[in-house]
């Protein structure tokens, strides 16, 4: 018994590991990190998911469930919130689908060819606990892909705001100085080199080739892309037209708030690091103090 219950304890730290290796990959070195921030980077342009010629996650998830993808297509999967999370994160539907089959799989599959190669060793135990650990893990492994994907799509939204407030900053410099507003947001989408300035210059670009207003089209983006900010510029850039000595009180009022929220978020973040910082501190101190409370009481009962 005690070695059956070793190696499924085995099996579930193999399984966890890999799940948790899988969601915190390593990360690339600091020279890597660099000559990515330097390359001139084109992102794809906001288009369905399922268009995305590349994909920076693929790999042997993407193999093993590829063959389950169509399932959980015609499950109803991707919704709508996870279409707009694969357009900003420019990772496609059908690799993230074939994630969450092949983890879930992964997760089903362990704790059962645990218990059942102990099975065929001999070794004697019940399969209802390897059934609900197996039960656990696929569904953890099930949802790991969304969560992942939320988090990245949450951070890339974070980074293209703090982006705009400096867009704003250099449309509202751009009025200033007597440009019209659609030679302003075209050349202070040029000053950025920068993934969110990229998104913003095809967009106005295409609102050129297609001869609709550039302010349609950034609406159009922050229906895509999820970002109210973008959307509400939008909505204050239309009125330009008879409003031009308002639209730059409005900009710049605009960055000023898309600046204080963001260094609200960063002072936040901050704040919950520090507080995860002392968790450890706490646990071991715990431990340390359990550890002593154990060895007075085993004495008192030895001398009992």
């Amino acid at each position: 018994m005690v070695n059956l219950l070793v190696a499924l304890a085995a099996g579930i730290g193999l399984g966890l590991w890999a799940l948790l290796a899988w969601l915190i990959p390593p990360r690339p070195p600091l020279a890597t990190l660099v000559a990515t921030v330097r390359a001139a980077s084109t992102p794809p342009a906001p288009a369905p998911a399922d268009e995305v010629a590349s994909d920076r996650r693929a790999g042997w998830a993407q193999h093993l469930g590829r063959p389950f993808a169509p399932i959980l297509r015609a499950a109803g999967l991707p919704t709508a919130g996870m279409l707009r999370d694969l357009t900003i994160t420019g990772q496609s539907a059908s690799t993230v689908l074939a994630e969450k089959a092949a983890m879930a799989v992964s997760g089903l599959l362990l704790p059962l060819t645990v218990q059942a190669l102990l099975a065929s060793a001999g070794a004697t135990g019940g399969w209802v606990i390897p059934t609900g650990v197996a039960l656990g893990l696929s569904t953890a492994g099930f949802l790991l892909p969304d969560i992942s994907l939320r988090n990245e799509a949450a951070r890339r939204r974070a980074a293209f705001r703090h982006a705009l407030g400096a867009y704003l900053d250099l449309v509202h410099i751009l009025l200033a100085g007597g440009s019209g507003v659609t030679g302003a947001l075209h050349d202070a989408a040029q000053a950025g080199d920068g993934w969110a300035f990229q998104h913003i210059k095809r967009t106005l670009e295409t609102a050129e080739l297609t001869r609709i207003s550039p302010w349609d089209a950034l609406a159009q983006l922050g229906r895509e892309l999820h970002i109210t900010e973008l959307t509400e510029l939008a909505a204050a850039l239309s009125l330009a037209g008879t409003e031009g000595a308002r639209i730059r009180a409005s900009l710049a009022a605009k960055a000023a708030a898309l600046r204080a929220r963001t260094s609200a978020e960063a002072e936040a973040a901050a704040t919950a690091a520090t507080e995860r910082m002392a968790l450890p501190s706490s646990l071991m101190a715990l431990g340390f103090v359990l550890f002593i409370i154990y060895a007075a009481m085993n004495h008192v009962t030895g001398a009992l």
